[in-house]
């Protein structure tokens, strides 16, 4: 959390978009799967072989085809889904929500809500007899101990900028490393359509592109190099105007609707996270400083849904962005 030991503890709504993608240097320790097949007593999975896998938390057995997985943040879920794993269980991230909208409704019909993101409820989870739950430490490190007693747990180190290491981990987490390999395979060539498709290579590099956020309980944040809807720009090559690299610790740079120019440049994504009013995105969007910006005028600001441009972290939510970014970078 980018935020001072002096600060005043921020509103449940405040710590989830805080904590959302962030932490993005710790990110960079995130493990990759490394999984041997062996024999044990590993419960829940039938045969009762399991496999080793590398965590955030040390060598964790898992069985060797997990059939009831509960995950504990979105971009489990997302991984899972992805996998073609529908989990029994899984938080939510609002009570009004529930999951996220952007995944297929049928993939995510069954599936138990155990609480919200921050504080799951355990009695839940071990009601579902789950034989594998996925998390990480930035979300439940303080919770490893309760949940490692109701099933083997695999943590990643955060969330965010190293979602495509996460993804490995999950994947081999699940046995579902054939699968992983094609989902990497088809993310890949659905970028590369998306760089030709607006352009090619060098009109991509030539677009500038910030991506903003309007946050309720905090400032505006703009989004740097080390986030993971910045993973996504650069697959495709888009451009980052010179203030994303300012962003503290790579993650994001905070604007005050008085500075909120500083984000201008070629095209502006933005999204909103809580009430528009008290996000500041209201006072923001109707001034006239906001009016004057070059991307204002030349009709390149675009709004999109915070819990898939930024909430989302997977393969499932960044495919869906591929079309968006697509979309609007090629209309006319």
């Amino acid at each position: 959390m980018n935020r001072s030991p002096s600060s005043p503890s921020p509103s449940p709504l405040r710590r989830r978009a805080l904590l959302t993608g962030s932490l993005a240097l710790t990110g960079a320790l995130a493990l990759s799967a490394c999984g041997s097949s062996d024999s044990g007593s590993g419960e829940g999975s039938g045969s009762g072989k399991t496999r080793t896998v590398k965590t955030a938390m040390g060598d964790v057995r898992v069985p060797v085809s997990p059939k009831r997985v509960v995950v504990l943040d979105t971009a489990e879920l997302d991984s899972a889904i992805s996998l073609g794993v529908k989990p029994v269980g899984s938080t939510h991230v609002e009570a009004e929500s529930g999951f996220p909208s952007y995944l297929p409704k049928d993939k995510v019909s069954g599936i138990k809500d155990v609480g919200e993101m921050l504080n799951p409820n355990m009695e839940a989870i071990a009601a579902l007899d789950p034989d594998l739950i996925l998390t990480s430490k930035i979300r439940h490190a303080a919770k490893y101990d309760q949940l490692k007693k109701i099933a083997p747990t695999v943590m990643t180190e955060t969330t965010g900028y190293p979602w495509k290491e996460n993804f490995q981990v999950h994947a081999d987490a699940l046995g579902k490393k054939a699968e992983a390999e094609k989902v990497v395979s088809d993310y890949r060539a659905h970028a590369a359509k998306v760089t030709e498709a607006i352009g090619g290579p060098a009109k991509a590099k030539a677009t500038k592109v910030n991506v903003i956020r309007f946050m309720e309980g905090a400032d505006i944040r703009l989004y740097g190099e080390q986030s993971y809807i910045a993973t996504i720009l650069k697959d495709v090559g888009l451009g980052r105007a010179p203030i994303s690299a300012k962003a503290k610790d790579g993650f994001s740079y905070d604007l005050s609707p008085e500075k909120i120019d500083l984000a201008d440049t070629d095209v502006i994504f933005r999204s909103t996270y809580g009430d528009p009013k008290k996000a500041k995105q209201t006072q923001t969007v109707g001034s006239g400083l906001w009016k004057n910006m070059k991307a204002v005028k030349s009709g390149n600001v675009h709004t999109v849904e915070d819990e898939l441009w930024i909430q989302g972290i997977g393969y499932t939510a960044a495919d869906r962005i591929l079309d968006e970014l697509q979309a609007d970078l090629t209309k006319k």
